[in-house]
């Protein structure tokens, strides 16, 4: 033993500090004891945030998970007013985690700078894009992760990594300062391994109003028919367990959620950083130079037909939502395994893409609830409910989860 401290994983962290950037007022404590502690003027002192290389944090650059990106950017000479709200509470950025290019996948796996470790499971991926910061707070390295979720980016490797992931109603917290992908779907949330610690981030945010919710819980057979056969067990397990009403609601195709948020998130990746993938060829991973490609390929025509579909979808969506929850599993199971091939990933984020478009489509508010196991790892529960219920949303899964406690 040499008494050295441990280097940082860079699969996890882009830049770390001790912390990188100090909250208001000085804060001893750290997680739970600190959101414990904390005083109302700086309700999360203490708290350590891994902040997604998406957002500018001042001094530093957007490194977006590509390397000849980030070798170009301008240093930021502002925070993103999502990083200030929680430094203004005290919280402290630990530091700036990895992401998958410019958000555009859901596995973790960066061509360049590797697959950060599933903190639940090693065997298992981690989930993306928010990677970096799930896996820091996963494994206890952050408390909580500030993150994005465009198509389920919060909300995958929080259900891959047992954690609380919240994707706020869209457009609810400000997205300055934040390197977009497809501002249809893009929106800011959070990470934690606690639910009170995320009720406390999302307080801070959004403030405490507080929407309330119907009591039956909805649940619609085409996105219990979408998860794999042994994680649907598990939900309909945990579902009888927890001696609330459901009601049963019909939503829109499926298959036309996600098709319509891989044109429009499409057309507009391409219309955000086409131009720069067009003058950098080979800066890209396999992956996601692929995806782009499919993206350059969206006519003018597919795109407004798509734009048509999306409000009309969106419409619908919320109309079937109306005031209530809408509870489904997550993803379609456990994360894939470290092993798996791209093909299989890449069926994976088709059909996990299936169920997270519905909130997307939507605009609506969705938190993941480490609250089920399937074949040893854990898988989420979702809640979707109408716009700006994001705090009932934590409180009810909460809720949820305390009635259903294995």
């Amino acid at each position: 033993m040499t008494g050295r401290a441990v280097a940082f994983d860079r699969t996890v962290w882009r830049a770390v500090g001790d912390p990188l950037v100090r909250g208001a007022g000085a804060g001893a404590a750290s997680g739970a004891e600190a959101v414990a502690g904390a005083s109302d003027a700086r309700p999360l002192a203490g708290v350590r945030v891994a902040v997604k290389d998406l957002f500018a944090v001042a001094g530093h650059v957007i490194g977006a998970g590509n390397p000849t990106w980030e070798s170009a950017a301008r240093v930021e000479t502002e925070h993103a007013p999502a990083v200030s709200v929680l430094l203004q509470a005290g919280a402290d950025v630990t530091g700036i985690a990895r992401t998958d290019e410019f958000a555009y996948a859901l596995a973790g796996r960066n061509a360049h700078t590797g697959a950060p470790p599933n903190g639940a499971d090693p065997a298992r991926i981690s989930g993306g894009s928010t990677s970096g910061p799930a896996t820091a707070v996963a494994l206890g390295q952050a408390d909580v992760g500030l993150g994005t979720d465009t198509a389920g980016s919060i909300r995958v490797p929080a259900s891959y990594q047992g954690l609380w992931g919240l994707r706020t109603t869209h457009g609810l917290v400000s997205r300055d300062g934040v390197l977009p992908l497809a501002q249809s779907f893009d929106t800011v949330g959070w990470l934690t391994r606690r639910p009170d610690t995320l009720r406390a981030v999302a307080t801070v945010a959004v403030g405490t109003a507080v929407r309330s919710l119907a009591t039956p819980l909805l649940v619609c057979e085409a996105l219990l028919a979408a998860a794999d056969p042994a994680t649907r067990r598990a939900f309909e397990d945990w579902l009888a367990r927890t001696g609330t009403g459901v009601g049963v609601v019909d939503l829109p195709d499926l298959d036309d959620l996600a098709e319509t948020v891989r044109i429009v998130q499409g057309a507009e990746a391409r219309r955000n950083h086409g131009a720069w993938v067009a003058a950098h060829p080979g800066a890209l991973g396999p992956d996601v130079a692929d995806r782009f490609a499919a993206a350059a390929r969206i006519t003018a025509e597919q795109e407004a037909a798509a734009r048509d579909g999306l409000g009309r979808l969106r419409s619908a969506v919320r109309a079937v939502v109306a005031d209530g929850a809408l509870v489904l599993p997550t993803v379609p199971g456990p994360a894939p395994l470290r092993t798996a091939d791209g093909p299989a990933v890449l069926a994976t984020r088709r059909s996990t893409l299936r169920m997270t478009a519905v909130a997307g489509v939507g605009g609506l508010p969705a938190v993941s609830a480490p609250l089920l196991v399937v074949d040893g790892a854990p898988v989420g529960v979702s809640l979707v409910g109408p716009v700006g219920s994001d705090l009932a949303l934590v409180d009810r899964a909460a809720g949820l989860a305390v009635a259903t406690l294995l």
